[in-house]
């Protein structure tokens, strides 16, 4: 693992004064970049430290905002902001595209390798980014299977992975046929992980605070899911380098 450096960025998004977390890895090259977005409550230490760990591996990382700096403890506040964000595309492009431009804007960012991996609503808005014919090497999105306006995903240019905990409540079959149909249809190159036993975020490590009915941390599949990211970017973003 390489050494890194980190700091925090500001930038304009949604009329908010958004505050990402950009990981650098050594040296002062252009390095192929990752935007990393994160759960419906908000950006964290848990993305904050995968965007660590990316930089570790050699990219450009930048873990991006949703509300301005806060944390969403309360899942009824997150729903209410989050709710109405996940039913408008455009919203969600608009936070997608700000957070991009200030991945963009780094030197060390080579603007032809970029891929966008979220979770939750952060993985919504890496689709979205897709379906707007954002430029993009790759997509992952973990428990974010949602669909898109009707023929839009055929403007996603690069590979779709999608991972879903089984008994994910959220994210039920009805909705993983949709979003796979959707993907089919459009002619992209898609793959959807399905993890056997994991709930809704089975990703994210246990919250010290209320949460969500059906969510709840699988370890294993936890690991197997950020080894699974990293394997999709090693393929789309350095295995030709």
């Amino acid at each position: 693992m390489t050494p890194i450096t980190t700091r925090t960025v500001e930038y304009l998004a949604d009329g908010l004064t958004m505050i990402g977390h950009l990981a650098l890895p050594a040296g002062a090259d252009r390095r192929p970049a990752v935007l990393l977005g994160p759960e419906g409550m908000g950006l964290s230490d848990v993305e904050r430290r995968r965007a660590d760990a990316l930089a570790e591996l050699g990219h450009v990382a930048l873990a991006f905002d949703l509300h301005g700096g806060r944390y969403l403890h309360d899942p009824e506040e997150m729903l209410a902001r989050c709710l109405p964000l996940l039913a408008d595309p455009d919203r969600m492009r608009d936070i997608g595209h700000a957070a991009l431009d200030t991945l963009r804007a780094e030197p060390r960012t080579d603007p032809g390798r970029i891929a966008a991996v979220g979770y939750g609503t952060g993985g919504a808005i890496a689709l979205e980014l897709g379906r707007a014919g954002v430029d993009l090497r790759a997509i992952g999105t973990v428990n974010g299977l949602i669909t898109g306006r009707p023929g839009e995903a055929a403007r996603i240019r690069c590979p779709v992975w999608a991972g879903v905990g089984s008994e994910d409540p959220i994210m039920p079959p009805a909705q993983r046929e949709a979003f796979t149909a959707e993907m089919q249809a459009a002619g992209v190159d898609w793959r959807l992980m399905v993890y056997g036993g994991a709930l809704h975020a089975f990703h994210h490590p246990p919250v010290d605070h209320a949460a969500l009915p059906g969510v709840g941390h699988h370890p294993q599949h936890a690991q197997r899911a950020w080894h699974d990211v990293v394997d999709l970017l090693t393929e789309c973003l350095t295995s030709a380098e």
